[in-house]
């Protein structure tokens, strides 16, 4: 049995710290996993900058709600789903992602959930569990699926490289050029169809 791994920012939505940075005009919160490939130093600078500016959950929420899904990504997952099982592994958090969700019909997510204080202020946050998109491939694998994983960042490596057939997409040049041996895309007909001829 097959199971394919997504990753949800950069590949089915915009970026959501990107969007907030443009809304709230602090440049310095588009770093992502694009950049950093360390999360918790990426949450510890974001937090600080949040604190600094006195921004909370509420705002960002604001923010979600007027992101769409990139073009072409529901019905790319639409597709998908009636062809095989689908898991959306993200490092977002519960508290952003429920809205895109919705816009995406409901796919399945795995994500880690942030800790806000009773004025709105985002105190921390819980992974799900160490490394979480290789643990969880690991995991499937261990239940019997071939997984097959598409993302676009650092931390999307790992679970792209652990499955029977894995994906760049959307990413950058400079992951692109240190991992040549990942085919890369663009577009979601061109992943579609190599999701299709692994399977």
């Amino acid at each position: 049995m097959n199971i394919v791994c997504l990753d949800m920012e950069g590949v089915l939505v915009p970026e959501i710290w990107i969007a907030f940075a443009e809304a709230s005009g602090i440049p310095e919160l588009r770093r992502t996993t694009r950049d950093e490939p360390d999360y918790d130093k990426l949450m510890a600078y974001r937090l600080a900058i949040l604190k600094e500016h006195g921004l909370g959950l509420k705002e960002i929420q604001a923010t979600i709600a007027k992101i769409d899904p990139l073009p072409g990504a529901k019905e790319f997952l639409d597709e998908l789903r009636t062809i095989t099982q689908v898991v959306i592994l993200s490092d977002t958090f519960e508290q952003f992602a429920k809205p895109l969700m919705a816009k995406l019909g409901w796919p399945s997510l795995f994500c880690n959930t942030l800790e806000v204080a009773e004025d709105g202020e985002i105190a921390g946050y819980r992974m799900r569990c160490e490394q979480s998109k290789l643990t969880t491939v690991k995991a499937l694998q261990s239940c019997g699926f071939d997984t097959i994983a598409a993302g676009d960042s650092f931390n999307d490596l790992a679970m792209i490289q652990a499955g029977k057939a894995g994906f760049l997409f959307k990413s950058t040049e400079a992951i692109k050029a240190s991992h040549p041996e990942l085919p890369a895309f663009e577009e979601f007909g061109d992943l579609l169809a190599a999701i299709k001829a692994a399977l």
